[in-house]
């Protein structure tokens, strides 16, 4: 039985708490005895969520029991926090076995000091002011999910769901977390070193047609020649003049947008397909099965093959 524990506070996003819970309250329906959950407030009152819902806790933060995994999620509440909630993770995280921030929830670990030395992750929004306030973390803007350690911090809200499932996954399997996941109507797909954002929503959208189309076509056609050259052609601009303002309004090269493209399909076919590698390879504009496993490993630290098999989704018999 692993104590789950939750802290409340006033200002708490109601998703960071309810989306984690349901996933250790599902796990527990799955295999009985495997979670005991609860929530605690400093003083034991009830909490305004950012969203207006009101959240009784079942303890005070000093009479709660010692937890196995200790959950902090994010919200407004976290701009100003409270220094009694600072003061007691300072004392009590060190000894939960697992510790875990949902979004801006990493805010308040870092203010303990709980996450000087490590690498960590919160909502994108606030990574930049993470980063500022605590320079002894290393804060990664990319991740859904950071895990350092017996210490797991998360980016903004939905992504706690996730960690919490890779949590369960860990703890009693990987089936209970799918039937977890099919339950909930969510993907059990989302490696902790999935993008915030996919590609089209990390570059921003550009301001003239011409540019825009592009981002389209390259999206729609990742197989076909994505040269600058190419690109520019189809925008009918120099390829210097092209590369330059596609940067300008999109925020990112066009290279860098094409790699972020043809990663994201591969993936896609990679979980959603039976397709071969070498196929996929070739679909996705990397020509050989090599060129795509180098990038890969680049940008997600593991092969095709092993992200297909870590997730995809089993069979449904």
């Amino acid at each position: 039985m692993r104590t789950v524990l939750v802290v409340l506070f006033d200002g708490v996003q109601s998703l960071d708490v309810t989306g984690p819970m349901e996933v250790f309250a599902g796990a527990e329906q799955h295999t009985p005895g495997t979670y005991r959950i609860g929530t605690a407030s400093p003083d034991g009152s009830p909490v305004r969520t950012s969203s207006g819902l009101t959240l009784v806790p079942d303890h005070t933060l000093a009479g709660a029991p010692a937890p196995h995994t200790l959950l902090v999620p994010g919200g407004q509440g976290t701009r100003n926090p409270a220094p009694e909630i600072v003061d007691w993770l300072r004392e009590h995280g060190p000894r939960a076995e697992r510790l875990v921030s949902v979004c801006t929830g990493a805010i308040l670990l870092a203010e303990a000091g709980l996450l000087d030395g490590r690498r960590a992750t919160t909502h994108w929004a606030y990574c930049d002011t993470l980063a500022r306030h605590h320079p002894a973390i290393e804060v990664d803007p990319d991740p859904i999910f950071i895990r350092d350690g017996h210490i797991a911090t998360s980016a903004g809200v939905t992504s706690g769901i996730d960690l919490a499932l890779a949590l369960v996954e860990e703890d009693i399997g990987r089936e209970a977390a799918l039937a977890i996941a099919r339950h909930l109507v969510v993907f059990l797909r989302r490696p902790g070193n999935q993008a915030q954002f996919s590609a089209q929503l990390a570059a921003q959208t550009a301001q003239r047609r011409p540019l825009r189309e592009v981002q389209q076509w390259i999206t729609e056609h990742p197989g076909e020649d994505l040269s600058v050259e190419h690109l520019a052609a189809r925008a009918r601009l120099s390829p210097r003049h092209f590369a330059r303002s596609f940067q300008a309004e999109t925020g990112m090269t066009p290279g860098r947008y094409v790699d972020r493209v043809r990663l994201e399909h591969a993936r896609r076919l990679l979980e959603d397909t039976a397709d071969g590698v070498e196929e996929i390879s070739r679909t996705c504009g990397y020509g050989t099965s090599e060129a795509m496993r180098r990038a890969f490993v680049k940008a997600l630290a593991t092969s095709p093959a092993e992200y297909r098999r870590r997730f995809r989704p089993a069979p449904t018999p």
